[in-house]
């Protein structure tokens, strides 16, 4: 993968693959709420510095993330990384009806489940835990109405997201997954 600027057409298989790595789903979430630099995300996840740049790199030329500008810092420069949900949000683009999965879709998917695993291993029990799984026969309104309801509920999450340790503010772990499966 190239070193780029993050500015060019972004390519859903491109992004796919840069997604699909458990790190780089951690540096989303950071950056989701504030700009950082490839230091402040090597600390607040316990990464290198030349491993938080590396995955910062793949997320830009995917076009995932994008440079939020630049400062110096003893004598160097070192640019702030930011995540923008909301441009993700205004531009669903759903797969066509019947098309297949791709071998990037179901890797990216692996990737939730290995994070999911390790989120749970920070899970608190509290009252305000909530958990669902199932599958089911559903009409297709039911199922569009139901999409829109929880796409609607995980943009109010990214848009509400706050620095980590921001004060009076709880770490909380939210993982979706709505797909339909085949007959």
């Amino acid at each position: 993968m190239s070193l780029g600027d993050g500015s060019a057409e972004r390519d859903p298989t491109v992004e796919l693959r840069a997604l699909a790595h458990p790190v780089r789903l951690r540096i989303l979430s950071l950056l989701t709420a504030t700009e950082m630099t490839a230091a402040e995300v090597a600390r607040e996840l316990d990464l290198t510095h030349a491993n938080a740049s590396y995955h910062l790199r793949h997320l830009l030329d995917a076009g995932v993330i994008q440079i939020a500008g630049e400062e110096r810092i003893r004598g160097g420069v070192a640019k702030r990384y930011r995540y923008d949900a909301t441009r993700d949000f205004d531009r669903r683009r759903p797969s066509p009806d019947g098309a297949e999965p791709t071998r990037d879709h179901r890797l990216l998917y692996a990737t939730l489940a290995t994070e999911l695993r390790r989120r749970s291993q920070q899970a608190r029990r509290s009252s305000n835990n909530f958990l669902t799984d199932a599958e089911f026969w559903i009409d297709p309104e039911t199922w569009q109405a139901v999409r829109e309801q929880i796409a609607n509920a995980a943009e109010t999450l990214h848009r509400a997201a706050q620095p980590p340790r921001a004060p009076g503010a709880v770490r909380v772990s939210a993982t979706v997954a709505l797909f339909q499966m085949e007959d």
